[in-house]
């Protein structure tokens, strides 16, 4: 196949595995600009085979019929297929499919998130085995070129930390709660109206979303094998419009933040890696306060680099399908030259549990409002050393609230001043725990 000024492409001809949203827009992709991305990539892209599960359902006016079938296991190992994209979302039979095409000598590319933040560490065992790339720019952050960033323009980097916004359900949630005063249940059903969150939205609002991602950044920042299961994680349910007041009035916003950090270890292991996602205070100086509505943003520091942010939209077809693409083209281009893949060995490393956080905390507690009950209540603080950085006081009648922030204290302390204000008969109701970001003022 000829290109610009009679230039032969070489033609890669890809089977994709599930049509939904992100299918759809891939094909409409391919199909309607394949001169341009043939003279852009150096590669011609052709969807030979797409499986899906309804050969009847309405597809884009480009699918047509008979490159459909319901057999996607055939479609993975077919020889007329030269790359694999798996859209299909989930564990199996995603996985298998996976497997299968890698050891069938295909490359594959795939935006599964859950997948990889569960079995990353086999799959690339087998794509190193087979010598083919395993591609999965999509499974984090949609369109933001955030994992190809990591792996190559960085991969002489040494990363100390990457902070991010990396679920736009969430960060739309909490926007509008800061914005309009709204509560959280508004905000979501909101969300879920414009089509920011699922019907079931457990796996964002409970933060499962952004720990699959956080385990898939950490394992590529850090080179180690990081799953789901290591992320500590809060989701946003409990937060308040409240707590949103008390943080602007402090000079915070509140996100859901993922938070992937290098710390030096000792002993077996040279590194020790904290992996965690929660609601966080963040100053409203620093650039993902900022990041509002389903966007998302990662920012990442670097020995070298000193610190970047990478910004945009987090999901939705288009944007997701774009970084498919720039993956399927990767892999074309590969599989064109049949080069040799590398796959750098893992690091062995620690997983630090939450416990041995150090961090600022914000905390509210509504207490009796008599004499006394702030010496005891401080008291309480003190008896676990964590020192108060600044409290302010809240009327609400015959209780009162106090809301407290704390100089960096280690979060075993922290709980243990929780369960010792539990026991004080003052205290009515312990409020909302927030770990905070940023300098002690």
């Amino acid at each position: 196949m000829t290109g610009e000024a009679g230039v032969e492409r070489p033609v890669v001809r890809v089977g994709v595995l599930g049509c939904g949203n992100v299918g759809g827009a891939l094909v409409e992709l391919v199909d309607g600009d394949g001169d341009g991305i043939a003279a852009r990539s150096g590669v011609r892209l052709e969807i030979t085979r797409v499986a899906v599960r309804n050969l009847a359902k309405p597809r884009v006016t480009t699918l047509a019929p008979d490159r459909l079938t319901h057999d996607a296991h055939a479609v993975a190992t077919d020889p007329d297929v030269d790359v694999v994209v798996e859209l299909i979302g989930g564990i199996e039979p995603a996985r298998s499919l996976i497997v299968d095409a890698l050891k069938a000598g295909k490359p594959v590319v795939t935006a599964n998130k859950e997948l990889l933040a569960n079995f990353g560490a086999e799959l690339y065992a087998v794509a190193e085995a087979a010598g083919r790339d395993l591609l999965f720019e999509a499974a984090v952050g949609g369109g933001i070129p955030l994992l190809r960033a990591l792996r190559v323009s960085l991969a002489g980097e040494r990363v100390r930390r990457i902070t991010g916004i990396v679920n736009g359900t969430t960060n739309y949630v909490l926007s509008r709660m800061s914005e309009e005063r709204i509560g959280y249940g508004e905000a979501l059903q909101e969300a879920q109206s414009l089509g920011y969150a699922e019907r079931d939205p457990t796996a964002d609002v409970e933060g499962y979303d952004a720990s699959a991602k956080a385990a898939i950044l950490a394992s590529i920042a850090f080179n180690a094998d990081i799953v789901a299961g290591d992320v500590y994680r809060e989701g946003i349910e409990t937060i308040a419009v409240p707590d949103i007041d008390f943080a602007h009035r402090l000079g915070y916003e509140v996100k859901l933040l993922a938070v992937a950090e290098r710390i030096e270890g000792d002993g077996d292991f040279p590194t020790t890696i904290d992996v965690r996602v929660h609601p966080t205070m963040v100053p409203q100086d620093h650039p993902l306060a900022g990041v509002r509505g389903p966007f998302n943003a990662v920012f990442i520091e670097g020995e070298a680099v000193g610190e970047l942010m990478l910004y945009g939209r987090g999901a939705g077809g288009r944007p997701t399908a774009s970084a498919v693409l720039g993956d399927l083209i990767d892999a074309a281009r590969s599989s064109s030259r049949g080069g040799p893949v590398w796959f750098p060995p893992r690091d062995r490393v620690r997983i630090r549990p939450i416990d041995e956080l150090e961090a600022q905390y914000y905390l509210a507690i509504d207490v009796l409002d008599r004499p006394g009950v702030l010496a005891s209540v401080a008291s309480v603080f003190g008896r676990h050393d964590v020192s108060i950085r600044s409290m302010e006081q809240v009327d609400l009648g015959d209780e009162a609230r106090l809301v407290f922030i704390t100089h960096r204290a280690r979060e075993a302390d922290v709980q243990a001043t929780l369960a010792g204000l539990r026991d004080l008969d003052a205290v009515e109701r312990i409020g909302q725990l927030l770990r905070v970001i940023g300098p002690e003022h």
